[in-house]
């Protein structure tokens, strides 16, 4: 077992199945797309261990707590690592995160979108440590996700 899956197994985590999507829904991108030694990664939300989109759905500081939108980001990070997984073969090829977008949907007036999004940050941090996990990031709140997604996070890494 590699070790970053061993990490991820330690840290009492799994990472999830492909994204279930919902009936009619026609995604006509790559989830990751590799570029020479670059990754870039699609717009990911949370999902459960069987790829189905992870509820509550709906807007932070509405429907959700700030803690609810970090657990959020969270999974969105595990359904990003079980694409990275299936797109590369082995976790311990990742040599940096370089760039995380992560997207917010916030109720009007919620700022606190850091807050959510550091949920990703620290599951990376955590599974990666703070050499290959250190990444630039944005956290920004948007009027609206698809399929009332709470959270959206996109990123970049390097492998070899």
């Amino acid at each position: 077992m590699s070790k970053i899956l061993e990490r991820i197994s330690t840290l009492g985590l799994v990472l999830p199945e492909p994204l279930k999507t919902p009936p009619g829904v026609v995604l006509p991108f790559q989830f990751v797309r590799i570029v020479g030694s670059s990754a870039f990664i699609s717009g990911h939300g949370p999902t459960t261990a069987d790829g189905s989109l992870a509820l509550p759905l709906g807007k932070v500081g509405r429907d959700l707590t700030v803690e609810q939108g970090y657990e959020a980001a969270r999974l969105a990070g595990l359904a990003i690592l079980g694409s990275l997984e299936r797109s590369l073969g082995d976790l311990d090829r990742i040599v940096a995160w370089t760039r995380v977008f992560g997207m917010v949907n916030s109720a009007p007036g919620f700022n606190r979108h850091p807050a959510v999004i550091n949920g990703f940050s620290d599951l990376i941090l955590a599974v990666f440590g703070p050499e290959v996990g250190a990444h630039s990031r944005s956290a920004v709140g948007m009027a609206e996700l698809p399929f009332d997604l709470p959270v959206e996070i996109e990123a970049q890494i390097e492998f070899r």
